[in-house]
């Protein structure tokens, strides 16, 4: 069974890329979230625990008007109570009441996600809140031990750049990946922008400007639809790290179910989808920055099997079509997974 309200500006249409049937309730309104890379304290947490008792309350006693009171108006544009009633008794129906609420996970700045157990079953509730804690966005997810992670990615994925860049991370093992002990991570990979010989950067490296990866277009792998937005993290000077705000300014794609690309590191200003956006194969996301955990200029891309980003477990990508140059030696390859060390560009 799966679930789907949609605001009216923007739909989400999520493909099914798996035989697996999850719940899945969806509640997207019209708006964009501006992410930032901030630390969140006990307080922020707080107010999303504030509200999402106030849920509980009203849903476990069937006042579903008194719930739509937290609702800001773009939900209430989306999800008018002739359509929330229905909803939640089908709900109630079928899973019961909410027996008990988890700590939540905070995602900065104005998201949290609720282990939530019902009488009959659990569900990660996820909700957004505006400035006014009102809620704008609000999903009904499967815990993320539950969600499949495929044993390969059904959507065809295209290299997420022009021009040439090496494999400074990637590959199945430790000793030539960096993120292989991060679950979601597992097949990460850094890509840092070269010329034809092979450098990283020009003159003495002083400067952001003096490596060819920054400001080069960052692009969609695939179809699909943008679900998370980061913005506002400044570049750091080479040489410099954020682990404040580890991915830096990114961008999170979902192309189907239990398929979603995270694209991190984007230059300060840069990005140019907003949360809610389709976005087609080879449309340019950004540009290529220096922000968070980031010593240089490059682009750190990874597949994983959910939209919350700490839940995920990565998947194995495999690039449809690219020219790979080993030991001096260019080849076009199929469906290959790029490893440490291979230089790679778009046929």
């Amino acid at each position: 069974m799966s679930y789907r309200i949609i605001g009216k500006q923007r739909r989400l249409k999520v493909k099914r890329c798996t035989r697996h049937r999850l719940i899945r309730i969806e509640i997207f309104a019209s708006f964009f979230i501006l992410m930032v890379g901030v630390v969140y304290s006990q307080g922020n947490a707080d107010r999303f625990v504030t509200v999402m008792n106030r849920m509980m309350g009203n849903y476990n006693t069937g006042n579903y008007a008194a719930m739509q009171k937290d609702y800001g108006d773009e939900m209430l544009d989306a999800f008018p109570l002739e359509k929330a009633e229905p909803f939640f008794q089908q709900l109630t129906a079928q899973y019961g009441k909410m027996v008990r609420i988890e700590p939540p996970r905070i995602v900065p700045p104005n998201q949290a996600v609720f282990p939530v157990e019902f009488e009959r079953g659990k569900f990660d509730v996820k909700i957004v809140l505006n400035n006014q804690d009102k809620i704008i966005g609000l999903w009904f997810l499967p815990p993320s031990a539950s969600v499949p992670v495929p044993e390969k990615h059904q959507t065809e994925l295209a290299l997420p750049f022009k021009g040439t860049w090496l494999v400074f991370w990637g590959g199945d093992t430790k000793a030539q990946n960096y993120h292989h002990d991060v679950s979601n991570q597992h097949f990460a990979f850094d890509f840092i922008g070269v010329d034809e010989t092979g450098k990283s950067r020009k003159g003495d490296g002083s400067g952001n400007e003096n490596f060819y990866a920054f400001g080069r277009e960052i692009l969609a792998l695939a179809d699909g639809v943008v679900i998370d937005v980061i913005e506002g993290v400044r570049d750091n000077l080479p040489g410099s790290m954020n682990p404040y705000s580890g991915l830096g300014n990114a961008v999170f794609i979902q192309h189907c179910e239990n398929e979603v690309s995270v694209l991190a590191h984007f230059k300060m200003g840069s990005i140019r989808v907003k949360v809610g956006e389709t976005v087609k194969k080879g449309q340019v996301l950004g540009l290529c920055g220096n922000s968070g955990n980031s010593s240089e200029p490059h682009l750190h891309y990874h597949l994983q099997n959910t939209p919350i980003i700490q839940n995920g477990t990565g998947i194995k990508v495999y690039f449809d079509k690219l020219i790979v140059r080993q030991n001096g030696k260019s080849e076009t390859k199929i469906k290959y997974s790029p490893v440490k060390g291979d230089i790679i560009s778009p046929e």
